[in-house]
């Protein structure tokens, strides 16, 4: 009998690799056929980002034509609210990525004359005005991302191979450092493709040459913490994630039939991969972007669709469900289907992006709703950042009770905030501001130099 139950197992994953989903459904699927694709891998879509307010629930997607923010609170009724135009547009265009911090959402494209397009997001669902269109600090992005906790965001590639930018005013970035010319080990990098940030700690996707960990904490003394430049089924070192709570990193090589690969930075000077998983379909299987959230590593697959994997042993997750958004054959050297997913909505829902078929919105029971983010932490922003001798406070936290707090967790002064902050005792480095309030505690860090 336990033969019999063991068979039945094996056959129930064999027919359920066959089909298209496992625990995942399909709530909603927009394309347009009007678009054009482009004229390098066939796509006419691109990245994929969320944004919650109010109850409400937004999915942003790239393409070749610009921006769409759709509303998919109720997924069987979404529709498209805004779409943003763009400087570049057409069969030319193949990437476009995005980020939100403050109410605000970060456009860049890795094509022709484009620009740093910046939209406010307060408005939605009747528009999101473009509140900043310029080419003046970088034309052209692959990939960004944006450090809540610091107040910065991180440009790569493109015509920037690797800068950091103030976000103190949200509409308006300043540069606060360009590692090429700034950092001097940085010739050892070289070419970011992409980057994930936690706490002004980088890590950093290099192709071919593998990834490297770097902290920017103090933008004075810039140091690089980790580095893995060889490792099992090594490729095109493409995108990553680390899991939250967790000493584990996940990469995905951009290359035909390579797993996605977890690591083990509990020892950033010591790196260890502790397993690679992959979806297992065919053998020109790409794995492209991936996402953790607390419980789930998600990866979007060309050709495969979005795959869900359990992560209760973190260092060796589990297939809990995928389902196949994608069209297209598997072909050696083609790049097509499932492009990226974004699993931080409120509800649940998990939003996809393919480069064939367009916006997906899906479901799975294995996954619960995720608390809508409290804004207050990013609300909380003072300025310049960095400083010499005085900081500004927002309006709104004028009067709140504050503690100032050293690197080493000291509390250094403390009170009742005012319009203005002097710190210009302060020796040069980085330094906490935590402010108390009836909505809850919120920080942000600066730098004294």
């Amino acid at each position: 009998m336990k033969k019999l139950f063991t068979l039945l197992l094996i056959f129930s994953a064999f027919v359920s690799r066959s089909q298209t989903s496992l625990n995942m459904d399909s709530l909603f699927n927009w394309r347009n056929t009007d678009l054009v694709p482009s004229t390098a891998h066939f796509n006419t879509y691109n990245e994929i980002w969320g944004y919650a307010k109010g109850g409400a629930e937004y999915a942003i997607i790239g393409s070749t034509a610009g921006t769409h923010i759709f509303d998919v609170t109720d997924p069987g009724n979404s529709e498209e609210v805004v779409f943003l135009d763009a400087a570049n547009t057409g069969p030319s265009v193949i990437h476009r990525d995005y980020h939100d911090y403050a109410d605000h959402l970060y456009i860049v494209c890795d094509e022709g004359a484009s620009t740093l397009q910046i939209a406010d997001l307060t408005f939605l669902p009747d528009s999101a005005p473009i509140v900043y269109d310029s080419n003046a600090l970088f034309p052209r992005s692959h990939n960004i991302f944006i450090d809540t906790s610091s107040a910065r965001m991180y440009v790569c590639g493109g015509t920037v191979q690797f800068a950091v930018y103030s976000l103190a005013d949200p509409a308006n970035p300043t540069l606060l450092v360009n590692c090429p010319a700034d950092v001097p080990f940085w010739s050892s990098i070289g070419y970011i493709h992409d980057v994930y940030v936690r706490g002004d700690t980088a890590y950093l996707n290099a192709e071919t040459r593998g990834f490297f960990i770097v902290d920017f904490s103090d933008l004075n003394d810039i140091t690089m913490i980790g580095s893995l430049d060889t490792y099992p089924q090594s490729g095109y070192n493409h995108s990553g994630w680390v899991m939250p709570g967790q000493p584990y990193y996940a990469f995905a090589d951009e290359t035909h039939g390579m797993d996605v690969k977890i690591v083990d930075i509990s020892d950033m000077s010591d790196l260890v991969v502790t397993d690679t998983i992959g979806s297992d379909v065919n053998e020109f299987s790409i794995p492209h972007n991936l996402i953790y959230t607390e419980n789930h590593l998600f990866v979007s697959y060309y050709f495969d669709g979005v795959y869900m994997f359990e992560c209760s042993d973190p260092a060796h997750p589990s297939l809990a469900g995928y389902y196949d958004t994608s069209t297209e054959p598997h072909q050696n050297g083609w790049y097509r289907g499932c492009w990226g997913v974004y699993p931080f909505l409120p509800s649940g829902n998990i939003l996809a992006s393919d480069m064939q078929t367009g916006l997906w919105v899906l479901s799975s029971q294995l996954v619960s709703g995720i608390e809508e983010e409290n804004n207050a932490a990013t609300e909380f922003q003072v300025y310049p950042n960095p400083t010499s001798e005085l900081l500004f406070v927002p309006k709104q936290f004028l009067g709140e009770s504050y503690q100032l707090v050293n690197m080493f967790g000291q509390i250094l002064e403390s009170g009742k905030l005012e319009i203005t902050l002097d710190v210009s005792s302060l020796a040069n480095g980085v330094y906490l501001l935590n402010v108390v309030r009836k909505e809850g505690n919120t920080a942000t860090r600066f730098l004294k130099k």
